[in-house]
């Protein structure tokens, strides 16, 4: 078995225009003074990263790794969560989502899609560069606004939807391959994968591309009502990535997993800081261990109560203290009488 490395934070809540928040060297020392070992880099961000500069320039990504080991944590994994999104938009989010491109391709569905295709493929050069290992993404949607079958839902409608998604994500999974990074979707509500079954949808169509993993978030289950443990066994060898993140679902007579419109406060199904919520991170962190997954634990803080600060200081000692160090023998080690072949074919009383 392997031990999960961390505890790491996920830096999109947290970067600013405020110090010191607001530059590379300022936050990654905050993370370490929180209690952090490593941190995992929003691609979008310009007051912490360069992606276009990080893609062309190994001896800037050097520079860029050497910083934050020097103020005591390591990069984990960068993420494309925004540029990720735009790779597959439905219309009816065309004026929503547009506000996460470039200026120059705001208004422009198409050449929005091909400026996010190459933010992602420059994101996993650039991973390649920093010599790391696994991507953070979304899938974007097409089927999305139909998730509900009401009205009926035409004949090959999902069908088409996931077969146009497979198509533009394939060369960027070719990419990820050239690139020898795993691109990992977090499964997430709002996302064409949102649950196990799309997720093999997808894969499918991708032909069971060995990039094409998961990121494994139990908050996004928890607020669907999905077995969160079960999914870790089912997809053992797809979880590429794994973000520490809470959440609770308490259904009333009033409202359910869609909410009712209401805010994050007001929600039926609403992300906590760790520990305050309804996952059993006991028994996620015993399923990862067991399953060898050995990548990082990675805090997403997202909370509808706590002050982000607080959040995140208290997430680096809940991870710390669930990390399983793993034996490296069995327990009853110390009764073992030896064996052989013969013997054992003596006490079965084949001789």
């Amino acid at each position: 078995m392997k031990t999960i490395k961390g505890p790491a934070l996920f830096l999109a809540q947290f970067a600013s225009d405020e110090a010191p928040f607001d530059s590379w060297d300022g936050i990654t020392k905050w993370a370490a003074d929180c209690g952090y070992i490593g941190v995992q880099v929003p691609s979008w961000d310009a007051r912490l990263f360069d992606l276009a500069k990080a893609a062309e320039s190994k001896t800037y990504c050097d520079e860029f790794k050497g910083q934050a080991e020097a103020n005591g944590v390591a990069v984990t994994e960068l993420s494309t969560h925004l540029q990720g999104q735009l790779v597959a938009v439905h219309p009816a989010y065309d004026d929503a989502f547009d506000g996460f491109a470039a200026p120059e391709v705001r208004g422009n569905p198409k050449a929005r899609q091909d400026w996010a295709v190459d933010q992602v493929k420059k994101a996993l050069t650039a991973s390649r560069n920093l010599g790391i290992t696994a991507h953070a993404t979304f899938s974007g949607a097409l089927a999305w606004p139909y998730v509900y079958p009401w009205p009926q839902r035409p004949a090959g409608l999902i069908e088409t939807a996931f077969d146009e998604l497979a198509r533009r994500w394939r060369p960027i999974l070719d990419h990820a391959e050239e690139c020898g990074v795993d691109v990992c979707y977090e499964i997430h509500p709002g996302e064409d994968l949102h649950d196990g079954v799309t997720y093999e949808m997808f894969l499918e169509r991708v032909g069971n591309h060995a990039r094409a993993m998961m990121l494994y978030d139990p908050s996004h289950y928890v607020l669907q009502a999905l077995d969160y443990l079960d999914n870790i066994d089912i997809y053992r060898d797809r979880i590429g990535m794994f973000h520490v993140k809470d959440a609770e679902l308490n259904p009333t007579g009033r409202q359910g997993v869609y909410g009712g419109y209401q805010s994050w406060v007001d929600r039926a199904g609403r992300f906590r800081s760790l520990g305050d919520g309804q996952v059993d991170f006991g028994a996620v962190f015993s399923k990862m261990a067991a399953n060898d997954f050995d990548g990082w634990a990675v805090v997403e803080w997202e909370c509808a109560l706590k002050h982000p600060e607080d959040g995140a200081r208290e997430g680096a000692a809940f991870v710390r203290d669930h990390i399983i160090c793993v034996t490296p023998h069995a327990f009853d080690n110390f009764a073992d009488g030896g064996t052989d072949e013969a013997a054992n074919r003596k006490m079965l009383g084949l001789d």
